[in-house]
């Protein structure tokens, strides 16, 4: 960490007579960071010295500015777990600072500290049901088939279709049958009696493309062509219950049968919900990782101690 250090010496002694003009263009900068945000402000920055200077041109100034700004992060964790700990031991009653040892007091901080997490996972799980007692919507492991099994009927998916298979009384014939599929709405049932499904679909279908029929006389089996093929299902109807999308395993099979581009797409979906079940940074999220990384490094010479990126 050489530049750090030499960086940091600069810092450390500044000549008297550049001290105001210092001073005058941090207040400046200050200013405009308050008014625009820091995003705005780190791109605008960006902006200029891709303009007015040769930073991105050279790889070593991208290796000395990914330096300082690794300094900067781990400063930023130093200080911000020191003032955690301050502040949990301030909280302790004041008799204990009186009689415990210093373990004891440790593992005082340590119970605070998981009854926070287990409070701010109570939380999370509050606002997943949607509070005040409300039930949570149910989000189940999809089946082999990516769908799900359900009592009335059970379904499986593709990224192209998805197939819904209703089990009917024996003998049951094509005359018998109730088949309605608009573009956002699908009813079927047996005439005389309640429908088996009646509902608003997930998503739209190209209606054209849509077909049911009798298997055996005792399956109604029904193929919806999606409108929008590159997205996967939760569930049929809506208010069923959900399946976890995350979970979803397309066959290799399958994934080799697509052209190239779609390939790379349903390739990519499957690395984001893996890495979102991982609580990793998705490819998105990686690739502007991999800019700010090549614009620390193209420019060692700018002070990102104070600024707080997002």
């Amino acid at each position: 960490m050489a530049v750090i250090s030499e960086f940091e010496e600069e810092q450390q002694a500044p000549s008297s007579s550049s001290t105001g003009i210092h001073d005058a263009d941090e207040e400046t900068l200050i200013q405009i960071l308050n008014r625009r945000g820091p995003v705005s402000f780190f791109e605008t920055v960006v902006d200029i010295l891709r303009r007015r200077s040769d930073l991105f041109k050279t790889e070593s100034s991208v290796s000395k500015l990914i330096a300082v700004l690794s300094a900067a992060k781990q400063k930023e964790v130093v200080e911000q777990t020191v003032m955690n700990k301050k502040a949990n031991k301030e909280q302790l009653p004041e008799n204990l600072a009186g009689v415990a040892k210093a373990g004891i007091k440790e593992k005082a901080i340590q119970k605070m500290e998981a009854d926070e997490t287990k409070e701010s996972t109570s939380n999370k799980l509050e606002q997943v049901d949607g509070g005040e007692g409300k039930e949570a919507e149910t989000i189940t492991k999809p089946n082999n088939g990516n769908g799900l099994d359900l009592e009335k009927y059970s379904w499986t998916q593709t990224l192209k279709e998805v197939n819904v298979n209703i089990k009917v009384p024996r003998g049951t014939k094509s005359r018998f049958v109730i088949c309605e599929i608009k573009k956002n709405h699908l009813k079927v049932g047996l005439k005389g009696q309640p429908a088996i499904i009646d509902g608003d679909l997930f998503q739209s279908v190209k209606v054209d493309d849509c077909y049911w029929s009798i298997e055996d006389q005792e399956i109604i089996s029904l193929l919806l062509t999606k409108q929008n093929q590159m997205e996967w299902w939760k569930c049929v109807t809506k208010g069923e219950p959900e399946i976890d999308t995350q979970k979803v395993e397309p066959e290799n099979s399958k994934l080799s049968d697509l052209d190239p581009e779609t390939r790379q797409t349903v390739e990519k979906m499957m690395f984001d919900q893996r890495q979102k079940s991982m609580g990793l940074p998705t490819s998105e999220e990686l690739q502007k990782q991999d800019i700010l990384k090549k614009f620390m490094a193209e420019h060692p010479e700018m002070d990102f101690s104070n600024a707080k990126i997002a």
